[in-house]
């Protein structure tokens, strides 16, 4: 194969894992919710065969389906972002990210508000369109910063962009950054600038500043290998820059499908890997299956204008990085497995539950021709046809 496309629908869970009720996540189920929407329908994915991963019984079966599919089960200790996307890309985290129910330590907060020489609001768990309608009034009438977080391992620093000018805040960012190493190295450090007037409103100027993976990831040994690797929306945050050869700022889902849409135009080799959030942040943690459908939607909508712009020596891996019920009782991520549909010259294998989001590492490598030693299991021999193998 010349060309990978791995495209992450973020958060886009098909039912808890085993392992749930440690998470607190028995009976959340991503997909089935939005299914229940007046807004669902994906006639598309559905042909390739959505409807025949293990317990997908919601969803007709296609009785000659177009892909190869798969139900994949998280090995790693989480169910945020950056530890589902490192274990897509090859890296199993043992143990979970540090998360902070009861808020920052002043161990971090002294150094931070040092750095910045500026106070700091909130310092709890949060929604992020409640904390600013919280605390917004009091950081413009103080300057200080809004720091909270969520169930995930992540410090969020909300400042209105007139006071606090976008770049500015990234700088803020970098330095939490450096603070949070060690036994506070969260996975990510994301500003949240927001604009207008009370009530106010989030921008698209969001940035993410993530821990460094561990280990080496399928993108470091494809961009050693002298191939492309192109990130699509906030991949390049979530790898922290690491093996991402070109990266393609987006904002929203749409703008991340005209992106792709024109990348598969392009003629390049290597992968192009494809983060689409409005899943998760728009729809699964507001708690709006319907919005979330309406995303699903558009994309299954989408995926003919794309399909019909690959080449034979293409490869499609459509998944997820964990789940967000936009149903369930929490607005947090859910501990939940994955769809994965696979297109391109395949065979239309059912492929069952697999237990490891890294086997789409060893499956991707393998597709491409790099050498990469992983905790994953390559199914590419399986589903390939001769010419590809």
């Amino acid at each position: 194969m010349k060309r990978v496309f791995l495209i992450i629908l973020d958060s886009c869970g098909c039912g808890w894992s085993p392992d749930a009720e440690h998470f607190g996540d028995v009976g959340a189920d991503t997909l089935r919710s939005c299914s229940r929407s007046a807004e669902f329908s994906l006639p598309n994915m559905i042909e390739m065969g959505l409807g025949n991963i293990d317990g997908i019984d919601y969803l007709p079966k296609a009785a000659a389906p177009t892909a190869a599919v798969a139900r994949l089960r998280e090995r790693s200790l989480g169910k945020d972002t950056t530890i589902g996307h490192w274990e897509l890309a090859g890296v199993v985290s043992p143990a979970p990210l540090p998360t902070y129910p009861d808020g920052f330590p002043e161990e971090v907060l002294a150094p931070f508000r040092e750095a910045t020489g500026r106070g700091v609001l909130c310092n709890k768990p949060y929604s992020g369109t409640d904390v600013i309608r919280d605390y917004g009034k009091e950081h413009l009438e103080t300057g200080d910063l809004i720091v909270y977080t969520s169930a995930d391992s992540v410090f969020q620093i909300a400042a209105h962009e007139a006071l606090v000018p976008p770049e500015q805040l990234y700088d803020y960012c970098r330095m939490a950054r450096n603070i949070m190493t060690g036994k506070h190295g969260v996975g990510r450090i994301i500003a949240r600038p927001f604009e207008g007037e009370w009530p106010f409103s989030r921008t698209t100027n969001r940035h993410d500043f993530s821990l460094e993976p561990p280990a080496e990831t399928m993108l470091d040994a494809i961009s050693a290998a002298g191939k492309d690797v192109i990130g699509v929306g906030k991949i390049y945050d979530i790898f922290a820059g690491r093996g991402v050869t070109e990266t393609v700022r987006t904002h929203g889902n749409t703008h991340g499908l005209e992106e792709t849409l024109r990348l598969a135009e392009r003629d390049f080799t290597g992968l192009c890997f494809v983060n689409l959030v409005d899943f998760d942040m728009l729809y699964g943690h507001r708690q709006d299956p319907d919005g979330y459908a309406r995303a699903l939607r558009e994309f299954d909508s989408w995926l003919p204008s794309f399909t019909e712009k690959l080449r034979p020596d293409d490869l499609v891996l459509i998944t997820a990085d964990h789940g967000c019920d936009p149903s369930d009782r929490s607005t947090d991520h859910t501990r939940e497995d994955v769809p994965l549909l696979v297109l391109g010259d395949v065979k239309p294998e059912n492929l069952g539950t697999r237990t490891g989001f890294a086997d789409v590492a060893a499956t991707v490598a393998e597709a491409l021709g790099v050498p990469y030693d992983c905790p994953g299991e390559s199914f590419f021999g399986r589903i390939a046809k001769g010419e590809n193998v």
